[in-house]
């Protein structure tokens, strides 16, 4: 029946009705015309853009700074059989294999200097103790927040790339085949799993060590005068992707449970440092010993700082998260940018803005400024086991008061915090222009 009625309606036009229809066409057309003249018509691309973005359903595309989508088809050192990613090989002209890649790869080779990949990594076993693999879940959502934040790359390793290569020396072929699989990363940086971020914004100052190649927390006077294998901390470290790299990997590496001088370097070790009580050589006196007694070109080329908690020890810093969070809550009222609700994206425009409000806080000792990172040296999440003078559960409550008071600080950009740092507590939204007017501090 509708389309009888419309069949209906078109039948029933006259020549009048025809006549005016056309000159409102003309019309329309003579508009247009003056119109083209006067205020040229949008582009229509522009028009159609601007009209996605306003729509719902608009989806803008990924836009990556580096092609990820296409390999050249000239040969690269991933061509030749003979070169290896195990330990056991070592690898000649990495320098020049390198900037080879990054020339066929140019998207890469831009923001070089100050690409980094963090790595870690745990047993490839549960563990023992029954909080054991959540904590370490823990450890690692807060390693992939810092990089998600910083725009950081990260591998976490879970199963042994040597077989004699286990425990606290198994970090040495990861680093090794880390630089091989990740040619586009000027610095690797590992970081032991029961180690955490706790300062989410600071930023390792890269541009410091254009003449260094290794970079750890340490103490050189405890390593030149005292002879301490503590000097130092060898679950953290920056390592540059380079031919010395390569080289020092493998010094380091023989040092270890692969090499048939293993129970002979042990020895060395402890009859070089006077405080190490156990036989065995280890990694951390392995890298004591070579920054104390190596040849120049492997002392020449690390670098022990202090001026930020690359490894901040946690007994020293758990209890003081309260004054911490307490200055900066102080600070943030007192400068409304601050308290600006923005994206996790631009969090380093934030960063940069607090920094010169926080000269006065050092980091260490006394001091309120944030601790870069808070290492948990001594106690063992996953065994559940601890270092003699650790008093009771002390580990796990430091941990849970750490691994908060980081989450916190990526959960501000979400609105949301944790009520008390002390317990896994739930979470509460946080009111609009936090905490300008706020009594609870969130400690």
């Amino acid at each position: 029946m509708a389309h009888n009625v419309f069949r209906a309606k078109q039948q029933s036009s006259s020549p009048r009705d025809k006549s005016l229809f056309a000159a409102a066409i003309v019309a329309v057309l003579l508009v247009c015309a003056v119109w083209s003249f006067t205020d040229p018509l949008p582009n229509l691309s522009g028009l159609l853009y601007s009209q996605s973005i306003s729509s719902p359903d608009y989806c803008p595309p990924g836009r990556e700074a580096v092609d990820r989508s296409s390999d050249p088809p000239e040969k690269t050192f991933y061509d030749e059989p003979e070169l290896s990613y195990t330990i056991n090989k070592p690898i000649k002209n990495w320098d020049e294999k390198r900037v080879q890649w990054l020339k066929l790869h140019p998207s890469f080779a831009a923001g070089r200097v100050n690409r980094v990949l963090l790595l870690s990594g745990s047993q490839p076993t549960p563990c023992k103790n029954p909080r054991g693999d959540h904590l370490l879940l823990r450890f690692f959502k807060n390693k992939v927040d810092y990089c998600r934040i910083h725009g950081y790359d990260i591998f976490y390793g879970n199963t042994f790339f040597h077989p004699k290569m286990r425990s606290y020396w198994a970090k040495i072929p990861l680093v090794r085949a880390a630089m091989l699989a990740h040619p586009e990363s000027e610095w690797i940086l590992w970081v032991d799993s029961d180690a955490i971020f706790t300062d989410m914004d600071f930023k390792i100052p890269l541009h410091k060590y254009n003449d260094y190649n290794f970079i750890v927390h340490g103490w050189p006077d405890l390593i030149f005068k005292k002879k301490s294998w503590v000097a130092i901390n060898a679950g953290i470290f920056l390592i540059r992707n380079c031919q010395w790299s390569m080289d020092f990997l493998d010094v380091w590496a023989n040092m270890g449970p692969k090499s048939p001088e293993y129970k002979q370097w042990g020895k060395i070790l402890r009859t070089t440092f006077k405080d190490k009580t156990f036989p065995e050589s280890d990694d951390q006196s392995a890298l004591s010993y070579l920054i104390l007694k190596g040849e120049r070109k492997w002392r020449s080329k690390i670098h022990a700082i202090t001026d930020y908690s690359l490894h901040g020890y946690w007994l020293g810093i758990v209890n003081r998260f309260g004054k911490i969070t307490a200055n900066y809550t102080k600070i943030e009222r007192d400068v409304p940018k601050l308290r600006r609700r923005h994206a996790e994206a631009v969090s380093d425009s934030y960063a940069a803005a607090r920094e010169p409000l926080l000269a006065e806080g050092a980091d260490g000792k006394g001091g309120w400024r944030r601790p870069f990172i808070t290492h948990f040296t001594g106690c063992q999440p996953c065994s559940g086991d601890h270092a003699t003078e650790y008093v009771g559960d002390s580990c796990w409550v430091g941990m849970e008061r750490a691994l908060n008071f980081a989450d916190n600080q990526v959960l501000r950009n979400f609105g949301f915090m944790h009520d008390d740092i002390k317990s896994n507590s739930p979470v509460s939204p946080l009111n609009f222009d936090f905490p300008a007017d706020e009594s609870e501090e969130f400690v």
